[in-house]
């Protein structure tokens, strides 16, 4: 038998603020599946959290996907491989460190072909925070060899993510990125941007965190806290120009100074939603400053390979937040409190 977390909507408010929202996450056992053809059954080491769990859990309509009873959240684990099934291309491999991809439809190529609903951990789609899962050949990637199983699972959405973004702005030597905040995936924009050549600032709410950003590869920093209106200073530190790219991670409050904070034919990522909507007239900034504001909705598996072989060439290692397996509420916590650096981990 094994064990796993699952939703059961018993807060009908739908909230992700509710203070009784957890009440909906129950520990259960279940048996050990078995891989059938082309499938492998992975033994979950690690789980890592993204803010998108906690809208999951509440069955959120913030949340593109509706959750279904008995779901197991979470899109991102690391394991090991513990038996394949018939004619699987994993078959010399048992035993092994791998990653699950989370978005079970995109391989490669464009966005058009990501289903939401079919990424792990939402909708009817099994997710991470449980102990074994049985995943098709195509849908795993090995584990960066110099990663544990904590700082591999971390990897996968919020590395996977900053990668596309990253590559969606064109960054690499001779361009300035500026990454907001220091969660999971601003932490990877920060160094994954510096590993590929480029320049980077980094804003955060507090002076500690923003040494942790300056270790992760930001040459400077600004403290959103003191300095409200960052973009002004983003403005002085590259002489009015502006930054190439902004990796937006908090949405409506910030998107209007991520675009100023932009050089003209600058690229503003928008990769989260942290803060809610108010109203805002972006046309002239993007109009007049030919810049653009593109969205990033996760990463294919390929582009969580570049991300295993640029951790591996650079020995990156992410900031990590680990919660024992019976203290999975209290990561949720956490994340929901939004006072992290790096990514919340539950180890499984």
């Amino acid at each position: 038998m094994s064990q796993a977390y699952q939703i059961h909507v018993l807060d009908p408010s739908h909230s992700h603020t509710s203070p009784t929202l957890l009440n909906n996450l129950s520990l259960t056992t279940l048996p050990i599946p078995a891989p059938g053809p082309g499938e492998v059954l992975i033994r979950i080491r690690a789980a890592a959290l993204n803010y998108r769990d906690i809208l999951v859990v509440a069955d959120s309509p913030l949340y593109t996907a509706r959750t279904s009873a008995g779901l197991t959240p979470c899109a991102d684990g690391a394991g090991t491989i513990e038996a394949v099934g018939p004619n699987s291309t994993w078959s010399d491999s048992i035993g092994e460190g791998v990653l699950l991809v989370n978005n079970t439809d995109w391989i490669d190529g464009d966005v058009e072909v990501c289903k939401v609903h079919h990424t792990l951990g939402c909708g009817g789609a099994q997710g991470t925070l449980r102990q074994y899962a049985v995943v098709r050949d195509e849908f795993v990637v090995r584990k960066p060899t110099n990663l544990g199983f904590e700082e591999a699972a971390a990897m996968v959405s919020a590395g996977g993510t900053a990668m596309n973004a990253l590559l969606v702005g064109g960054v690499g030597p001779g361009k300035t990125v500026l990454s907001q905040g220091t969660g999971g995936v601003s932490c990877y924009a920060i160094m994954y941007a510096a590993a590929m050549g480029a320049r980077v600032i980094a804003t955060s709410s507090s002076d500690e965190k923003l040494e942790i950003a300056k270790k992760l590869g930001a040459s400077e920093v600004i403290n959103y806290k003191t300095n409200p209106e960052w973009s002004i200073e983003a403005l002085a530190l590259t002489e009015q120009r502006g930054v190439d790219v902004v990796i937006d991670v908090a949405g409506a409050q910030t998107v209007e100074q991520s675009l100023k904070a932009t050089r003209q034919g600058g690229t503003v990522v928008m990769i989260g939603f942290l803060t809610e909507s108010k109203p805002s007239d972006l046309v002239p900034l993007l109009l007049f400053g030919a810049k653009t504001l593109k969205g990033i909705l996760g990463n294919s598996k390929v582009m969580l390979e570049r991300t295993v072989a640029l951790t591996e060439e650079h020995d990156l290692h992410p900031e990590i937040n680990v919660f024992a397996w019976t203290d999975a509420k209290k990561a949720f916590e956490a994340l929901r409190a939004q006072n992290s650096v790096g990514k919340i981990i539950i180890r499984v």
